[in-house]
């Protein structure tokens, strides 16, 4: 799959809300690591690892955000991986560079906001 492709079905997914959905995109052992989290927690962490602990995160950022809906402004490829630039909640600008395992799954994401 080109990145442009998967970065428009990873949005799609955001905006489906469809947390399932959003998870299939991941591993297991994904970790990420983004700002929003020591945020959401009003803690010191950054990173979370694991698909178990990330629902339970993204689960209740859906919750929070009900209107929540992504503009994708770019999409760029690397070596197993892409950055995707989009338009996200509260209106910033986020980068995310996503890196895949053997399987085509994410298995860490790093993002950045403005």
């Amino acid at each position: 799959m080109n990145h442009q492709d998967f970065a428009q079905i990873w949005v799609n997914a955001w905006n489906s809300h469809d947390l399932e959905n959003i998870l299939s995109h991941y591993s297991e052992d994904i970790e990420i690591t983004t700002p929003m989290i020591a945020l959401a927690t009003g803690g010191k962490e950054s990173s979370l690892q694991g698909k178990e602990a990330i629902r339970e995160y993204w689960k209740k950022a859906l919750d929070k955000f009900p209107d929540l809906h992504f503009d994708l402004i770019r999409s760029t490829a690397g070596v197993d991986s892409v950055a995707l630039f989009y338009k996200s909640i509260m209106d910033k600008h986020a980068v995310e560079v996503m890196f895949f395992d053997e399987e085509g799954k994410i298995n860490r994401m790093y993002a950045h906001y403005d």
